[in-house]
């Protein structure tokens, strides 16, 4: 396979696990004693170029069957992809798992390292692992727009009580907008497009609070342009 260094040996550790004695730097949730690197928290060990850290496994998704996610290809294989879905390891996407038909060894054709896409959580084992697909229904390719990521815990905030949340926020900035359940959003749009970001940002930092829905509502509104403000009171 091709590999990254933020691919390396993603193994759990336990605070105190040595991480590294080649020389490396400290990311986050590591710490130096004597020249070498230790784990500081219960979680996955995580290499970015130069630096060793730990990604912590407290509050990380767990993926269940059924839930669609947005993730990130992080290295190929002649049959399959690796896709980071923001749980503690890879989730394998097999070429029987695309829409296209795929020769062995032409995977980089399809989905290079770095694209994003939509995906479906097809199956979780009694060992954890994952497996994903692309076969269904709006599954594909995400170009352009942006990502937004945040804990998953609060995505049903976004979401809201039969999807009145996230409609509301479509409705009013008139973006294209996909909520991953492993916390990653995907906003497309044109000017209003920012003010979806904010929105959902809002709802992150305020998840916990009342009269959230009102509240965003009235926010987005105070950020439109009058025309578009005038074409939505009936809303």
């Amino acid at each position: 396979m091709q590999k990254r260094n933020a691919m390396s040996a993603r193994t759990i550790v336990v605070p105190g696990d040595l991480l590294d004695e080649s020389g490396m730097d400290a990311g986050n949730n590591a710490y130096v004693l004597n020249g070498k690197i230790y784990a500081g928290v219960l979680g996955v060990r995580n290499v970015h170029n130069d630096t060793i850290g730990v990604i912590p496994l407290g509050g990380r998704y767990m993926p269940t069957a059924g839930d669609t996610v947005i993730g990130i290809i992080e290295d190929i294989g002649p049959s399959n992809w690796l896709v980071d879905i923001n749980a503690p390891y890879p989730a394998p996407l097999h070429v029987s798992e695309v829409p296209w038909k795929v020769e062995f060894g032409d995977t980089s054709k399809y989905l290079n390292i770095g694209y994003v896409v939509m995906l479906k959580v097809l199956m979780v084992d009694e060992s954890k692992k994952i497996q994903v697909t692309m076969k269904d229904s709006g599954l594909r390719r995400i170009e352009g727009g942006q990502l937004v990521e945040m804990p998953h815990s609060k995505v049903s905030r976004v979401i809201g009580k039969s999807g009145s949340m996230i409609q509301m926020i479509k409705n009013l900035t008139d973006c294209r907008i996909f909520v991953g359940q492993n916390g990653r959003i995907w906003i497309d749009g044109n000017d209003n497009a920012e003010i979806a970001v904010e929105a959902i940002k809002m709802i992150e930092r305020e998840a916990q609070s009342g009269n959230l829905t009102e509240r965003v509502e009235n926010f987005i509104k105070s950020r439109l342009p009058q025309k578009e403000k005038d074409d939505r009171e009936e809303y």
